[in-house]
């Protein structure tokens, strides 16, 4: 289910990500502030399962409470976490199923249906077809030994709706502020040489309170003219290289825009740093500080440039580029809001599909790999003795209210769904251990059969991270606050102090 949430300023975002709504509730409780924590680091690792994990940690809080009570002590407890935890990482990883690259449409189809999977509880989960293909194209142009998801840019723009989204096999980038002659600029180009430029191009306003002691008009005159040789060279200097489209992260003046715009060349300024590092990666050209030097090895080349009006905006679109490592995704839809929450969704995607190509292991989702964890505990804790037996059975417990919380989520009935599940896991756990909650369907089912499938990591790095949060909540025994500084912050004066 989704959430509205409004800030100080009366900012609305809806959102049912994880790591969004715990940034965004502004916790201010030091333990809180824990899980906070391991919903952004889930978010930053891996992508996905942010909620998973919170929901996680305070479960296993809860189910140890009743222990902490009763006397026991918080040491046996924390050792009983992680041992649990190691068992449970060490069985995840024993299921785990492993997909060979080489054989590529099989590849694949394990990366779609890992982007499927983490697309099924999203606002986009009604067009997850559509969105599947464009974030796994998206993930394999990259480069596929650094993966950097950084080099796949989202820009939003409002209007339209979600199939008018499209993906852009290279670089695109919204149309910078622009000065007059820009119109008689070309607006598409077939084979452009591109260049970087981190160089102003425009005259420069004397600094406040600059003096320029002149006796004569002609020493007034010799400093104008140099101050425009300066900038004729930068430009002599740039068309002499070959460039036919020039890019820059600095501002290029109308002197310069109609200087180009004569000559047939496209130029930008102000262009931001990330767009400009994706159209180095795509194109083959590099930031140039200085236009001294300039050469055709300094430049980079497409198979065509084009301005192209997308919705209300005007956008500058590279494609074809021989070097790309990099695309763009253009997101359409309605309100802005809507827009916001198909960026955090897409971006969840990529990231579990990011992870799938570096880790090729899957388990199936809906709650199955949570459910044959628990059987594993509970036969694994009547071997244990002393109390230990008691805390794996408690994270055993704490690991059902993940498919839980999907059944309250669908609607189910969660009491009949919770008895079936654990009947067939303890049934026959080899041909039931990858039954969970086909909501879909509305039935118990063997998720990996009908592909709903999320990368083992996930899964590895939620229960680490739970379970080191309630770990570091169950090892403090005391809080002790600085009522001085808590006043400061209430907006209140400190108390006067007594000296000596």
């Amino acid at each position: 289910m989704d959430k509205l949430i409004v800030d100080g300023q009366r900012r609305v975002t809806i959102s049912n990500d994880g790591a969004t709504i715990m940034k965004l509730l502004e916790v201010v409780q030091p333990a809180a502030r824990t899980l906070v924590d391991i919903a952004r680091a889930q978010d930053a690792e891996v992508g996905d399962g942010t909620t998973s994990v919170v929901l996680l940690a305070g479960e296993l809080l809860k189910e140890v409470r009743e222990f902490v009570e009763e006397g026991v002590s918080t040491q046996v407890i924390v050792k009983g976490f992680r041992r649990a935890a190691d068992m449970s990482i060490a069985r995840i990883r024993e299921l785990a199923v492993s997909v060979d690259r080489a054989d590529g449409a099989e590849y694949r189809s394990l990366l779609e249906k890992c982007a499927a999977t983490s697309m099924n509880s999203k606002l986009i989960g009604s067009q997850k077809e559509f969105f599947t293909q464009m974030v796994v194209d998206a993930v394999l142009r990259l480069d596929q030994e650094e993966l950097d998801e950084n080099m796949i840019g989202i820009k939003k723009i409002a209007g339209g709706a979600m199939q008018d989204s499209l993906l852009v096999d290279g670089v695109a980038f919204k149309k910078s502020f622009s000065y007059a002659g820009f119109e008689q600029q070309p607006k598409s180009l077939d084979a452009p040489r591109i260049v970087c430029l981190n160089v102003e191009l425009e005259l420069k306003a004397e600094k406040d309170n600059a003096e320029v002691r002149v006796e004569r008009v002609s020493e007034y005159q010799a400093v104008v003219d140099a101050e425009w040789k300066i900038i004729f060279d930068k430009l002599d200097q740039i068309v002499a290289a070959g460039a036919t489209v020039v890019l820059s992260r600095l501002p290029i003046g109308d002197l310069a825009t109609q200087y180009f715009a004569d000559r047939n060349i496209f130029c930008a300024g102000r262009v931001s740093k990330d767009d400009i590092d994706r159209v180095c990666e795509a194109t083959g050209c590099r930031v140039q500080s200085t236009t001294s030097g300039l050469a055709a090895a300094h430049l980079g080349t497409c198979e065509r440039f084009e301005e192209r009006q997308i919705g209300g905006q005007r956008f500058n679109l590279f494609r074809g580029c021989p070097q790309a490592k990099t695309c763009t995704i253009v997101l359409r839809g309605g309100a802005e809001q809507f827009i916001d929450e198909v960026e955090r969704s897409l971006h969840d995607s990529i990231m579990v599909v990011r992870r799938a190509v570096k880790n090729q292991s899957v388990v199936a989702g809906g709650g199955a790999i949570e459910m044959e964890l628990s059987r594993y505990l509970r036969d694994a804790a009547r071997q244990i003795e002393g109390k230990q037996q008691l805390i794996v059975t408690a994270v055993a417990k704490a690991l059902e209210d993940i498919p839980r919380q999907l059944c309250e989520n669908a609607g189910f009935d969660t009491t009949d769904f919770i008895t079936q599940l654990r009947a067939r896991h303890a049934q026959d756990p080899d041909r039931f251990r990858w039954h969970g909650v086909d909501i879909e369907a509305e039935e118990v089912a063997d998720l990996f059969a009908k592909f709903v499938w999320e990368p083992a990591l996930v899964k590895i790095n939620a229960i680490s991270s739970a379970v080191e949060a309630a770990c570091l909540i169950l090892s403090v025994d005391e809080t002790v606050s600085n009522q001085q500084s808590q006043d400061m912050m209430a907006g209140g004066q400190p108390m006067p102090g007594r000296g000596r």
